[in-house]
């Protein structure tokens, strides 16, 4: 019996990567990428001219470890990324939903980034 969920993560993959052709961060506009997996969120803003992430925030980092692999956690996620984006004068990105469907965590995460100033 195959595994389904190697085969889930092949599709999403495979999704991403078609994604991934048309999405670019530019200086001005960076990406806005997220990640989900079963215990914890990650979120980052990455130049891809340059190569580099400017701004990264994680259920796994001491200030957002009560946050839950959840759309409420994924909310609390976004809006921390937003106003660590605003604090560095980045307003408008290009948001990389990672091969996720845009429903659950993946809108709760995107709609509280809006919310908190972030313009995509």
């Amino acid at each position: 019996m195959p595994n389904p969920s190697k085969h889930r993560r092949e599709r999403r993959h495979r999704i991403h990567a078609r994604i991934r052709l048309r999405v670019r961060g530019q200086t001005g506009k960076p990406r806005l990428c997220v990640a989900f997996t079963g215990k914890h969120i990650y979120a980052q803003l990455i130049d891809d001219t340059a190569g580099k992430t400017l701004a990264a925030v994680a259920t796994t980092q001491e200030s957002h470890k009560g946050a839950k692999p959840n759309a409420k956690g994924a909310a609390q996620v976004g809006k921390a990324l937003a106003e660590k984006a605003s604090s560095q004068g980045i307003s408008a990105v290009v948001f990389d939903r990672g091969g996720f469907l845009y429903q659950g965590k993946v809108k709760a995460f995107a709609e509280a980034a809006r919310q908190a100033g972030l313009k995509f």
